[in-house]
């Protein structure tokens, strides 16, 4: 007996006499399979059905199909099953989304066909969904990097930006994002480019705080061989490699000034020389640069150029930080935690009060980025349905213990990486110190997390 011979004996299992080869064989497919009577009670549940929505068999048998696969589509004519089991109709490959048992929606892809005797009547239908949460995350992950529709908001500042977003990347002129750190200044860059003319051009990211003074001029326009001593062949700068596209200058302020000078030959002049090269290369790049310092305070200093300030400052969005958008908190915990859910195949359903409580009440001095990763590592820890305030990094639960004074005195700079530190060691344990297999999880390479095991001085 095949999957195709249990599919036709449907009735069969209807009426509780499935054979047991056609039970083992549907209790082993992938897809959750159920059966339905005319009315629309579930008399077959098989074992996929289970673990996607979270019922068990002995829950749901005799129970209405819309009390457990609850969709929008519930109790309309646009239901797949109700249109089966009414007009006869077969439905296929649908994409609903339906809501398991702990109430987190899970997206699924639904086929039905109705169950009939030898002569033709309709005694109920069969349905088969298929979980689609694993291509929905790469989505997910996709439009992330490269759309602004996960930039996730209610604050009245932030929905005035995304109004005029796609106004300001249709023209082509330098724009300057400002806002503290992790406030998701690179997300609003990536988001320009691809509203932008120039979408199908690359789009290269620098931090130029993280490169050290003495190479930033050779990251940006590249050099000749020979140029220095370790320069044995000619290497392409960042200019070149965004050519026809969009160049994002990170922490701008950071640059520095001999740097700064040859920045703004660039956007004057569209022209710049790679190092140990006469050769003048034109740049056809569009420029977004982003700062979390006050540049008229570093132009005060003499730390910034006041005239390359104007040049990158013809278009400024400043990012407010997330104490300032206090309403969207709820918002980013829901979307922070269906991503990770995804990304983890968890099915966690959410936060108890005591947790959302704590998150709430939180200053976030690393911003949108810290909430995320505060939910990447509850999600890592917690092996229950609900995140508790157990759950959260250490330093968050003794901050909400501390008083006013002493908390702060806790560096955010500490509180970030502490809270890395903890999730690194999570990986590391939960992957029996299998570096590769931690990697994976943390979505890190190999040697991005071998540095990060030196930096927290990590013993296995």
């Amino acid at each position: 007996m095949n999957k195709k011979d249990c599919f036709e004996n449907a009735l069969s299992c209807m009426e509780k006499e499935c054979p047991a080869p056609c039970r083992m064989i549907l209790d082993n497919v992938a897809d959750g399979i159920v059966t339905v009577d005319r009315e629309g009670s579930i008399a077959w549940f098989n074992r996929a059905a289970e673990q996607i929505t979270g019922f068990t068999k002995e829950e749901v048998l005799g129970k209405p199909c819309r009390s457990i696969l609850q969709t929008d589509l519930c109790g309309t004519e646009s239901c797949p099953l109700e249109q089966t089991l009414r007009h006869h109709k077969n439905v296929t490959n649908l994409e609903v989304v339906i809501t398991n048992k702990w109430g987190r929606q899970i997206p699924v892809s639904v086929s039905t066909a109705p169950i009939k005797d030898k002569e033709g009547n309709v005694l109920g239908a069969v349905e088969t969904f298929r979980d689609l949460s694993v291509i929905k995350a790469y989505q997910l992950e996709a439009e992330e990097r490269y759309s602004f529709k996960n930039i996730v908001t209610s604050n009245t500042r932030m929905l005035a930006i995304l109004h005029h977003l796609k106004d300001l990347a249709l023209s082509d002129s330098p724009v300057l994002l400002s806002g503290e750190s992790g406030t998701g200044k690179e997300l609003l860059a990536r988001a320009i480019h691809e509203l932008s003319r120039r979408k199908e051009g690359p789009y290269i990211a620098v931090n130029c705080g993280a490169i050290p003074d003495t190479l930033i001029e050779s990251e940006l326009f590249g050099y000749r061989k020979g140029a220095f001593t370790d320069a044995r062949q000619h290497k392409p700068g960042r200019f070149a490699l965004a050519e026809a596209g969009t160049l994002f200058l990170d922490e701008i302020g950071d640059l520095p000034l001999e740097t700064q000078v040859k920045l703004l030959r660039v956007l004057e002049g569209g022209e710049y020389q790679p190092l140990g090269s006469t050769e003048t290369l034109k740049a056809n790049v569009r420029i977004i640069t982003a700062t979390n310092k006050d540049l008229f305070e570093q132009i005060r200093r003499g730390r910034f150029r006041e005239d390359l300030f104007y040049r990158i400052n013809v278009v400024q969005i400043d990012v407010p930080p997330l104490r300032q958008r206090r309403k969207d908190i709820p918002l980013l915990m829901k979307h922070f935690l269906e991503k990770q859910n995804l990304k983890r195949d968890k099915t966690i359903g959410g936060l108890s009060p005591a947790a959302e409580r704590i998150l709430l009440d939180h200053d976030y001095p690393g911003n949108i980025r810290e909430l995320e990763n505060i939910l990447e590592y509850a999600t890592i820890v917690c092996k229950n349905y609900q995140i508790e305030p157990r759950h959260f990094p250490p330093y968050l639960v003794r901050a909400k213990e501390a008083v006013p004074s002493a908390r702060q005195e806790i560096s955010p700079r500490s509180n970030i990486e502490e809270m890395e530190k903890e999730e690194l060691l999570e990986a590391l344990k939960a992957h029996r110190w299998n570096r590769q297999a931690a990697a994976t999880a943390l979505g890190i390479s190999r040697t991005t997390l071998w540095r990060k095991i030196r930096r927290f001085q990590i013993a296995s």
